[in-house]
């Protein structure tokens, strides 16, 4: 697919389109990281907000397992 850049005020942007978005999960609010490695450009999602959500969940089992053991030691 080939794609133009889109004057947006003093920068240029990078549309794409829905289909593409939806098919990797991507919607406005998701943190993206953009890298090159001097020809290319790549674009992901940035791992600093997976880390953060998968650690979320291990303090949330964690204190769903052994909340009320820890809240008894801390007494």
């Amino acid at each position: 697919m080939i794609k133009n850049l889109t004057r947006h005020g003093n920068s240029l942007a990078l549309v794409l389109d829905k289909p593409i978005l939806d098919l990797l999960g991507i919607s406005a609010d998701t943190p993206l990281e953009v890298s090159t490695d001097g020809a290319r450009l790549f674009i992901e999602r940035a791992r600093e907000a997976k880390r953060r959500k998968e650690f979320k969940q291990a303090v949330a089992e964690t204190n769903e397992e052994y909340g009320r053991m820890l809240k008894r030691l801390a007494e």
